[in-house]
């Protein structure tokens, strides 16, 4: 082989060995960027030093190129940690529980007492309103009754009355009746003057027994004739006993006799 071909081989497989190791170092770099950009996502720069073999004036054998130094991996910023929160005492955390169950109950019973107050109130209220209503009726039951029981007296106040009235007309007309069986037997046993003017009244009082029998007369108003008064005081002594009473309780021990001449 001329000297002239065989230098050109040689440089063309120089050039080749320079290429693949650019290569090999920019995929080693790329490589160092991948790895520490999934490590960390904020790497530091990393500086690559790229060898580049000087022009070769002699041809000699080539020489396996230098290993890249490997570059130190950036440190990972260590991340920014919130101050570690102390956990809270046990027996602090239990008092606190203990505490707002304590509130929770004595809220419950407050509510709860709320409403059985309420309740009460309402139930005290029914009970005044049903108590309030009773009174009234029995209030309303009581006025009925006296006013029927004044309308009832008060009826029968005029019904005893009435029958007194009625009884004492009864007993007025008896006793008229009585004098009148009287004064008429009387009247048949008088012997009028024969010189008698006018018609004169005489009045006398006459006390006699339950018999009829006559006890005493006496003239209580002349009738200013005296032959008159006379004859009618003898007549009265004629007619002992005297008519008595249809009823024993119409009996009169006095009894007063009027007469007139012209009766």
């Amino acid at each position: 082989m001329p000297p002239s071909r065989a230098r050109s081989s040689w440089s063309t497989a120089k050039w080749v060995a320079a290429i693949l190791a650019i290569a090999v170092h920019v995929a080693f770099v790329l490589f160092l960027i991948l790895s520490v950009n999934w490590q960390n996502p904020k790497p530091e720069p990393v500086i690559a030093e790229l060898y580049v073999p000087p022009a070769v004036e002699k041809i000699e054998p080539a020489k396996p190129p230098p290993e890249p130094p490997n570059p130190e991996p950036p440190k990972p910023q260590a991340e920014a940690k919130p101050p570690p929160v102390e956990p809270p005492r046990p027996d602090i955390a239990l008092k606190e529980k203990q505490e707002r169950v304590r509130k929770e109950q004595a809220e419950r019973e407050r509510r709860e007492k709320e409403k059985q107050d309420a309740e009460k109130r309402e139930l005290e209220r029914r009970e005044a309103e049903k108590k309030q209503q009773e009174k009234r009726l029995a209030e309303a039951r009581e006025r009925q009754a006296r006013e029927a029981d004044a309308l009832k007296a008060q009826a029968q106040r005029e019904r005893q009355a009435q029958e007194k009235k009625a009884a004492d007309a009864a007993r007025a007309r008896a006793d008229a009746d009585y004098v009148r069986r009287i004064q008429a037997k009387i009247r048949g046993n008088v012997i009028v003057p024969p010189d008698m003017a006018g018609n004169p009244e005489a009045i006398f009082d006459v006390v006699q027994l339950p018999s009829g029998e006559i006890i005493d007369v006496q003239l209580d108003k002349s009738s200013g004739v005296r032959a008159y008064d006379e004859a009618v005081q003898r007549a009265i002594l004629k007619s002992s006993p005297l008519p008595r009473p249809d009823s024993p309780d119409m009996f009169r021990r006095n009894i007063t006799l009027k007469f007139r001449p012209l009766d």
